[in-house]
């Protein structure tokens, strides 16, 4: 079995993948380096290879990819026949939650508003700030995220409701668990709104003006998610009108930003560029690389894969 790996690996991950394939020739490259001759002769890729390149890859039998999402594989034809794709889920609770948690506190304790006056060389009081303790806490997707989203809320005294598209019965950390018909009922009572939803044609401008409109004036919304959940003309229209408190986007559309778009400027937005992910909590990939090294000792063995999107 040959197996090409394109995260920046360590020696130590190294050993993890190499001895869950114990015989198989591993080749390591990256996702800008690699070309049609790497791929076409592998059985194995891990890592989010660019789409295209995947037309060369006719032996292929597993793309493992190094994200959560994988909304750019799922057209017909992109993977070739015969090979599944598994994403990596269940690598990117920690990071993204924590990254949202600090976001909502920052913004209800007016800390970047704080930091302007700071540049400002200004002394000044902004008045009252809140705190989540107590706080009703919307969480749009209740799966591995958006879990631990839900258990950094609650640890603090928020109470925190899920929403997924079906009905489950709502467990710790979650005191309630909804489906996508109660939305806008749901929002009305929310302090705070964090959406970590993916991006499928059920949620692509799910944030609209009628969204923000239904949401409880003075609440915040947070996303890191996908961009194209939001309206931004929309949300920029709330923040300026005070109807929101703040919000704090991790994603946008299209990213990069361009430099003369209205998000830059909104008040109380917290915007970073797409960074809540990714590798930059070093867990992460310490958790990317486990699920891949489970899956190939499953696919040695002929066994069901962590993971598996089936289309």
């Amino acid at each position: 079995m040959r197996i090409l790996v394109l995260p920046p690996v360590n020696n130590s991950h190294k050993a993890t993948l190499e001895e869950a394939a114990p015989g198989a020739e591993f080749v390591y490259s990256s996702p800008a380096e690699v070309n049609e001759t790497q791929v076409e002769d592998v059985d194995v890729i891990f890592g989010n290879v660019r789409p295209p390149l995947l037309g060369a890859a006719s032996r292929l039998r597993l793309l493992q990819l190094n994200s959560a999402g994988y909304d750019k594989y799922v057209a017909c034809g992109t993977v070739p026949a015969g090979c599944a794709l598994c994403c990596a889920t269940g690598a990117y609770g920690q990071a993204v939650s924590e990254h949202l948690f600090a976001s909502a506190l920052c913004l209800m304790k007016k800390l970047p508003s704080y930091r302007d006056l700071q540049r400002e060389h200004t002394w000044g009081d902004l008045g009252e700030v809140r705190s989540p303790a107590g706080a009703n806490v919307l969480v749009l997707g209740a799966g591995d995220i958006g879990t631990h989203v839900a258990r950094l809320f609650s640890g603090v005294g928020a109470h925190v409701c899920g929403v997924r598209r079906a009905r489950v019965a709502a467990e710790p950390p979650f005191e309630r668990m909804a489906t996508m018909d109660e939305l806008p009922g749901l929002l009305a009572c929310a302090d705070v709104v964090c959406s970590v939803l993916p991006s499928t044609p059920a949620t692509r401008g799910l944030a609209s003006g009628e969204f923000f409109g239904a949401m409880k004036p003075g609440a915040y919304f947070c996303n890191a998610g996908r961009g194209d959940l939001v309206d931004q003309a929309a949300l920029v229209a709330a923040l300026e009108s005070g109807h929101l408190a703040g919000a704090a986007l991790d994603v946008c559309s299209p990213e990069p930003l361009p430099e003369g778009d209205a998000l830059w400027d909104a008040p109380n937005l917290l915007l970073t560029p797409h960074i809540s992910g990714f590798y930059h909590l070093p867990v992460t990939l310490d958790n990317i690389v486990a699920i891949a090294a489970e899956n190939l000792a499953h696919l040695a063995a002929g066994e069901p894969l962590r993971n598996h999107v089936e289309f």
